[in-house]
C-alpha cells in the first residue's frame, strides 16, 4: 500500500515536491489555501541556478519547456552611483544559462501541468502522532489524515509550529516594492536605464533595485534600514523632517515618503518611484541561521518554513531543489516501512546545507543595505564574472 502524502502549499517547493512524485508514479495530495491559481498577484522573477533550481527542474522532466520560457537576457546586471553615473554593466556571455530569469507565474503554472491541486484547502494545524498518523485541520472546519505531511507553505508556515517553535523575527530592512508596466512604450528612458535584466543604486542605508520581468513588466524595490514600525514616525525613525505617521494603504503618501528618503539621487532613478503603480510594504523577516528541528515522525518542511533567509536569489532554488530530492528519495525507497528515515536522513542533509547558506545570505544583506555602499559594490565584484 501506498503511503498518503500531502504537501501544503503551491509555491516552487511544494509543486517541485509533487511534480517530481508524479513523474515517479506517487500519488501526493497538493493543498493550497488559495482559492485559485489566478487569485493573487504570482510575485515577480526568480533566477533558477543551473546547480539549484534548474537541476530540479530536470529532476521532473521540465527543463527543456523551462528553458524555453526563461530569459538568459535577464542575467544582466547594472549598478549606478547615486548621481547615476554607471558604475558595473555587467552583460551575459552569449549561450550563457547559469541563472535566467522566468517570471513567478510562469514557473507556478509549468510544475502545475497535470498535478491535482485542492485549492481553497487553508490550513490551521497540523498534529503528528495520532492513532490514524498526521492529522491536519482545515480552516473550514475539515480534517484528514495522512502518512506524511510536508510544510511547503512559506514564511509564516502552519505546519512548522508541529515540530519547531521558531518564529521568523525582522532584520532590520524593509523592502516597499512597486512597479511599471509596458515599460518600453511609456518609459523608454527608464527602459534604457535598467537594460535587460537588474539595474540597482546603493546609498547609505538604502538602495533601489529594479528588475525586468516579462511583457515590459518592472518590479521596483526601494529598500532601507529601519524598525518595524518606521511608517508611524517618519521624523524619527526616517530622519524625514517635518513627517509624522504614513498611512501605507495611502499610495501618493508613500511615494512622496520615499521621494524624500532619496532625496538627491539621480532624477531618473528617482522616476522609478515617480512612475510606480501601487506600493506594498514587505518588511523583511528571516528564521534562525541555524534552525534545525528533532525529527518529528510524519511531519517535515521545505524552503522558506524550513529556512527563511533574506531574498538574494538563493531561497526559491533551494526550496526547489530540496523538493525534487525529497521526492526522490521518497520514490526510491526499498518499501513503505522505510519513509520515516528517508525523511530523517534529509532533515538532516537539508539542515546542514540551508544553515550555510542562510549564513552566507545574511551576511549578504549586511553588505547591501550598509553604511558604506562600496561593500554592496564589493559583494556583486565577488560574484559577478569577470
Amino acid at each position: 500500500m501506498r503511503h498518503r502524502i500531502a504537501v501544503i502549499g503551491g509555491g516552487p517547493a511544494g509543486l517541485t515536491f509533487a511534480r517530481v512524485l508524479h513523474r515517479h508514479d506517487h500519488a501526493v495530495t497538493v493543498l493550497e489555501r488559495d482559492p485559485a491559481p489566478d487569485a493573487r498577484p504570482p510575485g515577480g522573477t526568480l533566477d533558477l541556478h543551473e546547480g539549484m533550481g534548474q537541476l530540479a527542474l530536470d529532476k521532473a522532466g521540465l527543463l527543456a519547456e523551462f528553458r524555453a520560457l526563461s530569459r538568459p537576457e535577464g542575467q544582466a546586471m547594472r549598478i549606478l552611483d547615486t548621481d547615476g553615473t554607471v558604475l558595473r554593466d555587467w552583460q551575459p556571455r552569449p549561450g550563457d544559462r547559469a541563472n535566467p530569469e522566468i517570471d513567478r507565474g510562469q514557473l507556478r503554472d509549468l510544475l502545475l501541468g497535470p498535478l491535482d491541486v485542492r485549492w481553497g484547502r487553508g490550513v490551521t494545524e497540523v498534529v503528528p502522532r495520532t492513532r490514524d498518523g498526521v492529522l491536519v485541520h482545515f480552516a473550514d472546519g475539515r480534517q484528514e489524515t495522512f502518512d506524511l505531511v510536508i510544510g511547503a507553505d512559506g514564511a509564516w508556515s502552519r505546519v512548522r509550529p508541529a515540530i519547531s517553535s521558531a518564529t521568523p523575527h525582522y532584520t532590520g530592512v524593509t523592502f516597499v516594492e512597486t512597479s511599471l508596466d509596458d515599460i518600453d512604450t511609456r518609459h523608454p528612458g527608464l527602459a534604457r536605464l535598467i537594460g535587460d535584466g537588474s539595474m540597482a543604486v546603493y546609498g547609505v542605508n538604502r538602495a533601489l533595485v529594479a528588475q525586468r520581468n516579462s511583457g515590459g513588466h518592472v518590479k521596483v524595490y526601494a529598500q532601507f534600514r529601519a524598525p518595524l514600525d518606521w511608517h508611524t514616525n517618519l521624523d524619527r525613525h526616517l530622519g524625514l523632517n517635518g513627517r509624522a505617521g504614513l498611512d501605507l494603504a495611502d499610495a501618493e503618501a508613500v511615494r512622496s515618503s520615499l521621494l524624500a528618503l532619496f532625496d538627491g539621487w539621480a532624477a531618473p532613478v528617482l522616476d522609478l518611484l515617480r512612475h510606480g503603480t501601487a506600493f506594498v510594504h514587505r518588511p523583511l523577516h528571516v528564521l534562525p541561521v541555524s534552525h534545525a528541528w528533532a525529527h518529528v515522525p510524519g511531519v517535515t518542511l521545505l524552503g522558506d518554513a524550513a529556512h527563511l533567509m533574506p531574498p538574494l536569489g538563493v531561497g526559491a532554488n533551494l526550496a526547489m531543489l530540496e523538493g525534487a530530492e525529497l521526492a526522490e528519495s521518497i520514490a526510491a525507497a526499498p518499501g513503505p516501512e522505510d519513509l520515516d528515515e528517508v525523511v530523517r536522513a534529509f532533515e538532516e542533509q537539508m539542515q546542514a546545507r540551508a544553515g550555510r547558506w542562510a549564513k552566507m545570505t545574511t551576511a549578504g544583506l549586511e553588505r547591501l543595505v550598509s553604511p558604506d555602499p562600496a561593500e554592496a559594490l564589493a559583494l556583486f565584484d565577488d560574484v559577478q564574472p569577470s
